[in-house]
Order: C-alpha cells, then sequence, then structure tokens
C-alpha cells in the first residue's frame, strides 16, 4: 500500500544546525554524531538515521537497521517470488505453509487490526484492488465483477495457527498482503536492531512509515510534517515525537478522476468502493505496527468512528482530513500539533 508522503523535518534541521548540537552536546558527554543513509527496500525509500558516540557508532547502527528491513521484506514482500507470504498464496486452497514467527506475527497482528475497525482493515482485499487497477490503467469494474471477488476476501478464510506456526488460506484465489502494516512492522523491528546495536537514538522511515526513539543531540525530539491533502507540497500540521511512530493514509498518492468523482485505492471491504469519508488520516503510536494499520482502518470507518475508535484506544492519537477539508485532531495531540511556518512548504530531504 502507497503511504503519504511524510516529511522528517528533524532530517533537514540535524543537517543545517549539526555542528551546533555536537558542541552542545559533547560538552555533557551526550551522543553527538548524526548520520543518515538511504536504501531501496520493500518496494519504497527507506531511510534510517542515528545519533551515535561516533561515525562509526552511527553508521554500524544504521547497517543494522537496513539488514532488519531487508530480512523481513525476503520473508513478507508479495513482489519476491519466493517470500513467506508468496508461498502461502501459491499454495491458497491447497495446503497450509510454514513460517517464521515473524510472518505469522505480522499476519496475527494485521487480523487484530482487522477485529478493531470492524473489518474496515483487511489484508485479503487485494482482488478487488486489481480489479480497479488505479495504479496502472484504471477502469470501474462492475458491481457483479466485486461481487464475484468478494468470497476471496473473506478474514474467517484466513488462518494462522501458532502452534503448527503454519498459515492456510481457505479458498484458491485468495491471496493476503501485508503491505498495509508490514512497514511498520519493518521500522519497529529495525529500531530495535539499531538500539543494540548501539543507537543512542534515531529514526526509520520507509516512505511514510515512521518510528522514532531518544532525542536529537540538545534534547530535541523530531519534528515531523504532515503533508496536505489537497495542496501539493504544502505543510498541513507539524508534531513532535519522541519513542512514537507516524503513518499516514490518503486518497491523494493513487487516484484517477471520472466524470468529476475521484476514484482511490483505499477500498472499503464492505462495499468494494472506494472509502468516501477522508481525504487523509494520520495515526500516532508507540508501535509502527499500530499506526500503519489503523491508519487504513481508520481512513475507511470515516472520521467519526475512526475518531471514535481513536478516544477508546490507549497510546493511539489521529490527524484526520475528512472529505470536506475540515481538520480532526485527537484530544491527545491538541496541544502538540502546530502550524507549519510562513512558506508552509515541504521541501526536499537534505
Amino acid at each position: 500500500m502507497d503511504r503519504i508522503r511524510i516529511l522528517v523535518v528533524a532530517a533537514g534541521c540535524v543537517c543545517v544546525c549539526l555542528s551546533g548540537l555536537g558542541c552542545a552536546a559533547r560538552s555533557s558527554g551526550a551522543p553527538s554524531v548524526v548520520v543518515k543513509r538511504t536504501q531501496m527496500h520493500m518496494g519504497t525509500l527507506v531511510s534510517i538515521t542515528a545519533v551515535g558516540e561516533s561515525d562509526q557508532a552511527a553508521n554500524q547502527a544504521i547497517t543494522a537497521g537496513f539488514q532488519e528491513v531487508k530480512r523481513l521484506e525476503q520473508l513478507l514482500s508479495t513482489w519476491i517470488p519466493d517470500s513467506e507470504l508468496s508461498r502461502v498464496n501459491a499454495a491458497a486452497g491447497a495446503k497450509p505453509v510454514p513460517v517464521s514467527p515473524d510472518t505469522l506475527n505480522v499476519v496475527r497482528l494485521a487480523m487484530q487490526v482487522a477485529e478493531m475497525t470492524e473489518g474496515a482493515f483487511n489484508i485479503a482485499i487485494g482482488p478487488a484492488v486489481d480489479a480497479w487497477n488505479v495504479s496502472a490503467q484504471p477502469r470501474l469494474p462492475t458491481a457483479g465483477e466485486l461481487e464475484a471477488l468478494r468470497p476471496l476476501m473473506n478474514l474467517r478464510a484466513v488462518h494462522a495457527d501458532v502452534r503448527e506456526r503454519t498459515i492456510f488460506l481457505d479458498k484458491a484465489g485468495m491471496r493476503i498482503d501485508v503491505g498495509g502494516i508490514g512497514k511498520g512492522y519493518a521500522a519497529d523491528q529495525a529500531v530495535i536492531a539499531m538500539q543494540k546495536a548501539g543507537a543512542a537514538a534515531g529514526v526509520v522511515a520507509l516512505s511514510g512509515d515512521i518510528k522514532t526513539f531518544g532525542r536529537l543531540p540538545g534534547g530535541r525530539r523530531f519534528p515531523v510534517a504532515i503533508q496536505h491533502p489537497r495542496e501539493e507540497g504544502a505543510i498541513l500540521v507539524l508534531v513532535d515525537l519522541q519513542d512514537e511512530a507516524i503513518s499516514t493514509a490518503g486518497d491523494y498518492e493513487r487516484f484517477f478522476e471520472k466524470d468529476g468523482i475521484r476514484y482511490h485505492h483505499i477500498l472499503d471491504p464492505a462495499t468494494l468502493q472506494p472509502a468516501r469519508g477522508c481525504q487523509s488520516v494520520s495515526v500516532i503510536a508507540k508501535d509502527g505496527v499500530w499506526a500503519d494499520g489503523l491508519d487504513t482502518g481508520i481512513f475507511v470507518l470515516g472520521p467519526e468512528r475512526g475518531m471514535a475508535l481513536v478516544e477508546r484506544l490507549d497510546d493511539v492519537e489521529a490527524i484526520i482530513v475528512d472529505q470536506a477539508g475540515r481538520l480532526h485532531v485527537s484530544s491527545g495531540l491538541r496541544n502538540r500539533v502546530r502550524a507549519p511556518s510562513s512558506s508552509g512548504r515541504m521541501g526536499p530531504e537534505r
């Protein structure tokens, strides 16, 4: 699943202010070196920033983070024919497939998000997404076409067996795709790997799925800017993160218009039509896996039901732009979000 572009403002600010921050940090004996590297994994640019005691220490932590993302990609990517998830899909309707603890865990977490969102998040919805074909040659599938696919999207037909450590899909033609939760999980695991490698703080950003830990030299939290869903390159709001993750789902990265109607890739599993209640949903949570999974589910639920869910959950906050362009901010974020500077633009990361 494509994600709305979220710019980690800290990446640019650190480069501009690094020397001053470094001097202040050295005087107190705190880690002072900030290093950032970018690679391509999971079909997107992955940027990892580490704060360490030296260039070598920061780079070692970054390498550990990339290695963890790459390891999980080999398990979870449906673009890799011999990945565990690809083998599960290939065996749909035939037999259970043994999988690693990570693959089993991601699928089980996805099922939990599905339950929390009353089925609004569904990792088996791929056949309907393909029928719309928004990314390539978009078309309007008929109601009959979509209804014929509905049995393939029944989550009750997805069996993740903890004791046997297998996943089985009941019906031939079914397939599951954890792209809507897997990047958040990968960010979480990459952070753990970086901490084990000695990083004092940092950011793992897989496209728009971002996990932060610790603070910048000088004690600043990591500022993150959320893109405006209707003004290209404009900042909607900014929020500072520490030991938190953020993920955004929106209707403007993959869409087409026909007869004045916008058709996008985030489908409502109940109707198999594009969800209509929101323009964008950004979720902040302690763990990336929850932020990543919940943003899509809340987008489908709509602003009222979605925000009601957020307010019931511990350690979860949200920023929702409804279909009319109105901004909704959860109670725990109202004193944390702030307006952008006078320029209000999202420039390239430096």
